[in-house]
């Protein structure tokens, strides 16, 4: 990379990474839903499920599945169905919560899901592959770590911000224990807030090649 695209792209990322966007929003609604912890461990499920991206547009794979329309079909309605599946769990969970309840969902539980839904989602993919390559330096060498290195950084500022939303939330959260009735619709919003989700995952059309 030039002293001058790092920079540059060091700007952008931050920029993206403090604008609102699905993961910000996932995290945060797990985080109503389950926790401070459940929170901390989606956002770290979200962030390998970033570098699934990351390492496979660095290998050509994620191209090859924009490629196709098959494959990316494939890859957008099995990511919508999941997180479709897991709003209707998080919202009939929300329904049996008990104030005494610590969270709904335990943290290996949360980290497994962040992992699926950002793995799952070829929004992610198609980022990747429109943003990174804009600064890599085609006449330097080895372009794909380049990629990597690039990705990780990406990864690693998105990472904060979701860390910066669910100390936020939890503090909302906390706010709300004392009035548990509230609480619990609070959690049944999140879980259709992740349904929501997933059905707007579902209508996302493949890039334009």
């Amino acid at each position: 990379m030039t002293g001058t695209n790092f920079p540059l792209f060091l700007a952008a990322a931050l920029l993206i990474a403090a604008v609102p966007g699905p993961g910000i929003f996932y995290v945060a609604a797990r985080t109503l839903s389950g926790g401070r912890r459940a929170g901390i461990a989606s956002t770290f499920g979200t962030a390998l499920g970033g570098m699934v991206h990351v390492i496979g547009g660095a290998l050509g794979v994620s191209a090859i599945i924009l490629a196709s329309a098959e494959l990316f079909s494939a890859l957008k309605f099995a990511g919508a169905l999941y997180l479709v599946w897991l709003g209707i769990r998080t919202f009939r969970e929300a329904r049996r919560w008990q104030p005494q309840q610590q969270g709904a969902v335990g943290d290996d539980r949360a980290f497994r899901e962040g992992v699926l839904v950002e793995a799952l989602n070829p929004k992610t993919a198609a980022f990747f592959l429109a943003f990174i390559p804009q600064f890599i330096d085609a006449g330097g060498s080895a372009p794909a770590l380049q990629f990597v290195l690039l990705g990780v950084i990406s990864v690693a500022l998105n990472t904060l911000a979701d860390f910066v939303v669910v100390m936020m939330a939890a503090t909302a959260q906390t706010g709300l224990s004392q009035r548990p009735h509230l609480l619990r619709r609070l959690r049944q919003g999140s879980g259709l807030f992740i349904a929501g989700l997933g059905i707007s995952l579902a209508l996302v059309r493949r890039p334009a090649a």
